[in-house]
């Protein structure tokens, strides 16, 4: 009975030890990808930052949203006519 015993407890360090590192691989592997992809998102996002400075330089600050939302959508036909056709 003590054989088995000792065959048991041998049995579970090993497979203790092989779930340790499996567990351990797993963290690691999943570090090494987070590192990796903040690595692409950083070159992105800078990448990004030089982009939007350099059209800020040539094209100008701001949004296209203003120019759109000044825009006479909710004018009916008879207002439009009004401020522009009829000048």
């Amino acid at each position: 009975m003590n054989i088995i015993k000792i065959i048991l407890a041998i049995l579970g360090i090993i497979l203790g030890v092989m779930l340790f590192f499996w567990l351990l691989g797993i963290v690691t592997s999943l570090l090494w990808y987070g590192l990796w992809i903040a690595v692409i998102g950083g070159i992105g996002y800078g990448a990004y930052r030089l982009f939007r400075k350099a059209e800020d330089k040539y094209v100008g600050a701001g949004s296209a949203r203003t120019e759109l939302g000044d825009r006479d959508f909710d004018l009916s036909w008879d207002e439009y006519e009004k401020k522009y056709l009829n000048k």
